[in-house]
């Protein structure tokens, strides 16, 4: 009760926050599409667009650096406003602004794939009506047409989120980050399990060789047994969480996960029969595992609730022989401190490398009241061009940056000097490279920054130094040779269809997040009898949620041609 009143209350901040912002965003009477003299070729009109971003603060990143506005307000008569609302859950505030009616511009909003939660208020939101048709407005632009070639858009993308069967061409939601090649790596970036290198050297073992749940068990109980120190000369944690603090991946224990590369805890068992894991074994047999490591001290009892800055303090100190999850690039790491250990098999058995055909992260949509969207939509193509992304990747010609020979941005040394003495003043420089990130919500998309900049991360080409520890950690796991035989994949998830099959009734996804929320608590019951009671309570309400009848409705789907990938 108490939790729901909560609810209630946040809820009820949140609509009347949107609301008031919303009513401050009214522009209508301010459009003026007369262009003036001497205006560039990239004018658009001299009106402003706000847009209101349902993300977290640092995502959002709505205070943007006077300069930057300035240079769009000259080169697109664009006055650009962002705003966001402060909550603990993006997708709580997400409801309550569509519930609100009254949106600015346009509106953003983390969308990874069709199976998140937002996507059911999205489509809700676009079948009520909601949302600005996007399909004509993009046959004028050029970033954005390529989303309307047919392979162009990964199948989740194209399908389930911007051109579903029902809309009959028409399009109200863009997914973002789409790469502009098919089965693009970009960034070469090892995450999951490391483990601290002079662990590794002082017990003689080859860390790639700790493939399964049983080795890790092992190779767990001999570094508590050596009694291993940290910088400090504490002694360490066996297992400590991951680099961003407390959570459940699969990384520790993927053999025990009833999934493949999706997360969604759905996968084909040997007949060829779609289960969730709460029709197997796996989910208590992984409750067993979790319970004897913190029975037996191995791991630290705040493995799932541990913050983030403790988190990565622990690393800086050596303080953990295993991090749970983590990638070649963190800072925290720059000494060659922690090296891959794993990868854990699936529950399959498989280990290799899978690479998404594309994949796509978060969207925006324009709202059906905003005043000649056509605007939003080339603003937010300019911003996606060549120009507008240098922009947003490297912030101001002159200022931050210098052209080659070639047309590549070269990156001023006095910036990559700030971003390194103090990174909150260089933020304030407000473009991505210091960690700015307005630009995401609009022109972080047909990514191929090796072709757009002449470098695959920013500021490469001069501070090669500071890739040095990421470039041995690729060594370390055989990157190349794994990235040579990777497999490609495409295709919806299970959790894409959820709301074809469920619309607003919601019970389904409700109890699927349920079970994950059951499986923590299982985690750390008192008792291995109370474990097995919340997880069969669990079980039960999926059943009674529709779970059968759900899978039934998706091999359908299946057996229609729909590719499906776990």
């Amino acid at each position: 009760m108490k939790r729901s009143l909560k609810r209630i209350v946040v809820s009820m901040i949140l609509l009347l926050t949107v609301t008031v912002i919303a009513a401050c965003s009214d522009n209508s009477a301010g459009i003026n599409t007369e262009k003036p003299e001497g205006a560039p070729d990239t004018w658009i009109a001299d009106r402003t667009i706000t847009g209101l971003v349902f993300q977290s603060a640092n995502d959002a990143s709505v205070d943007m650096n006077p300069e930057i506005k300035a240079y769009i307000k000259e080169r697109t008569g664009i006055n650009f406003e962002l705003q966001t609302v402060t909550a603990e859950d993006s997708t709580e505030s997400l409801a309550s602004g569509l519930a609100a009616g009254d949106l600015p511009d346009f509106i953003a909003f983390y969308l990874n794939n069709s199976g998140r939660p937002e996507m059911q208020l999205l489509l809700k939101a676009a079948n009520e009506g909601m949302f600005t048709d996007l399909t004509p407005l993009m046959e004028d632009t050029e970033t954005y047409a390529k989303y309307l070639e047919e392979d162009y858009l990964p199948a989740d993308t194209r399908d389930n989120i911007m051109f579903r069967e029902e809309w009959d061409g028409a399009s109200y939601l863009v997914h973002m980050a789409i790469n502009r090649e098919g089965g693009y790596v970009g960034r070469k970036t090892v995450g999951g399990l490391y483990i601290k290198k002079d662990v590794v050297e002082a017990l003689g073992i080859d860390p790639q060789e700790v493939n399964t749940t049983e080795d890790l068990y092992e190779l767990a109980v001999q570094i508590k047994e050596g009694n291993f120190t940290d910088h400090n000369g504490n002694p360490i944690t066996v297992i400590g969480p991951t680099a961003w603090g407390g959570s459940d991946r699969e990384w520790l224990y993927n053999d025990l996960v009833w999934t493949g590369v999706s997360g969604e805890k759905f996968m084909k068992d040997e007949s060829g029969e779609i289960l969730h894991e709460a029709q197997t074994d796996y989910g208590m047999k992984r409750v067993e595992h979790v319970h004897q490591l913190l029975d037996e001290g191995l791991m630290t009892p705040e493995y799932y609730t541990m913050e983030e800055t403790r988190a990565k303090e622990g690393i800086v100190n050596g303080s953990f022989a295993i991090v749970s999850d983590m990638h070649n690039y963190m800072p925290e790491n720059k000494e060659l401190t922690y090296i891959p250990l794993g990868p854990i098999e699936r529950v399959d058995g498989t280990n290799d490398m899978v690479i998404p055909y594309k994949s796509g992260y978060a969207g925006w949509a324009i709202p059906s009241t905003t005043e000649q969207p056509e605007h939003v939509m080339q603003f937010a193509d300019w911003l996606a061009s060549e120009e507008g992304k240098r922009l947003y990747f490297y912030g101001l010609e002159g200022r931050d940056y210098e052209l080659d020979e070639n047309g590549n941005p070269v990156v001023k040394q006095e910036v990559l000097d700030l971003l390194e003495s103090n990174p909150e003043e260089a933020k304030k420089l407000g473009f991505r490279g210091v960690r700015a990130y307005w630009g995401e919500h609009l022109a972080y998309t047909d990514l191929y920054n090796e072709a757009d900049f002449g470098e695959l991360e920013y500021g490469e080409s001069l501070r090669e130094e500071d890739t040095i520890t990421a470039t041995q950690i690729l060594d370390y796991y055989n990157y190349d040779e794994r990235l040579e035989n990777a497999r490609v994949i495409d295709g919806m998830t299970v959790q894409s269809f959820l709301y074809e099959f469920e619309g607003d009734n919601g019970r389904l996804t409700t109890a699927l997040s349920r079970y994950n929320e059951d499986i923590l608590r299982a985690y750390y019951a008192d008792s291995l009898e109370q474990a097995q009671q919340i997880m069969n309570e669990s079980f039960q309400n999926l059943e009674s949620s529709g779970l059968h009848e759900f899978l039934d409705f998706v091999e359908q789907k299946e057996a229609e041609g729909t590719s499906l990938k776990f």
